[in-house]
């Protein structure tokens, strides 16, 4: 297998770039190092904007670890659930996430299903707990998507635009290659490339974006969930073009859309609704 990723038209060349790192003589992934560091700084970021209002933090560092195990769960089983002819044969594989299969909005459905416990047992506002870990799990998305980029996958359609990534035929699931990326494989010192979108980047960099509107909005928010509903807001707007350029979507059944798109596109209307509706009553 060849391990090189290439961005010809920015001139970059990224020589041997492996899924693994080797730790005490076990091989750890990438990918799980990219969400652990992830993780930790949402809690930072977490506990940090609960200190601000006026919160208690540890009430979050408690949150926060039910809130990441339903948040995980709800991220692979909203992926399996989608992939189901992938794991129907072998269950087992099922519990491997070693090469990636968390669906960031089944996190996300996870992550609201936990602070609604949470919200409860502890007696806190629910919409306050939302706007304080919206940064949180943006963060989160934006650094989740560069464990993508070590996997080799969610990229997208062929391109010869100025972002266009090559990958090695050898190194990306076969069924991930479209006929088009076939008809346009270039080689390469012997080695065969596909051309394509690199989609994770663009989704990590547009998270970067709302992460910032949040930081900037967020000590001029006109009452509580407001942040929250921004995220949701910037998070679809986005998601929704760069799902349609995906090529490993995930299909609603009978139906035959991508269901991270339509989900997004769907969400995007919904909080776009909400927050003129709360922002007439709060004028």
């Amino acid at each position: 297998m060849h391990y090189d990723i290439l961005f010809p038209h920015l001139g970059i060349t990224l020589n041997h770039v492996g899924k693994t790192i080797s730790v005490f003589g076990f091989d750890v992934a990438y990918y799980g190092i990219i969400i652990g560091t992830a993780i930790l700084l949402g809690f930072w970021i977490a506990t940090s904007e609960a200190k601000r209002t006026g919160q208690n933090p540890e009430d979050y560092l408690d949150m926060g670890i039910f809130g990441v195990i339903v948040g995980i769960a709800g991220a692979r089983i909203y992926y399996v659930i989608f992939s189901w002819d992938m794991y129907k044969d072998n269950l087992l594989d099922i519990f491997n996430l070693r090469e990636g299969g968390l669906a960031i909005y089944g996190g996300v459905i996870g992550a609201v299903m936990a602070v609604l416990i949470c919200a409860k047992v502890k007696h806190i506002s629910a919409p306050l707990i939302f706007d304080t870990i919206a940064m949180a799990l943006v963060n989160g998305q934006m650094l989740g998507r560069w464990g993508n980029f070590f996997n080799r996958e969610a990229f997208g359609e062929y391109t010869d635009s100025l972002f266009a990534m090559k990958l090695p035929v050898d190194a990306v699931r076969s069924g991930d290659i479209t006929d088009l990326m076939w008809k346009n494989v270039q080689s390469v010192d012997g080695v065969q490339y596909i051309q394509v979108h690199p989609t994770f980047l663009y989704e990590s960099l547009w998270c970067a974006v709302v992460l910032l509107v949040l930081f900037l909005y967020r000590k001029h928010k006109k009452y509580n969930g407001e942040l929250f509903l921004m995220y949701l807001f910037g998070y679809g707007l986005g998601r929704a073009w760069i799902e349609g350029l995906r090529t490993d979507q995930l299909i609603l059944p009978g139906v035959g859309l991508p269901v991270s798109q339509l989900l997004a596109c769907t969400i995007v209307v919904i909080t776009g609704v909400m927050m003129i509706y709360m922002r007439k009553r709060h004028k």
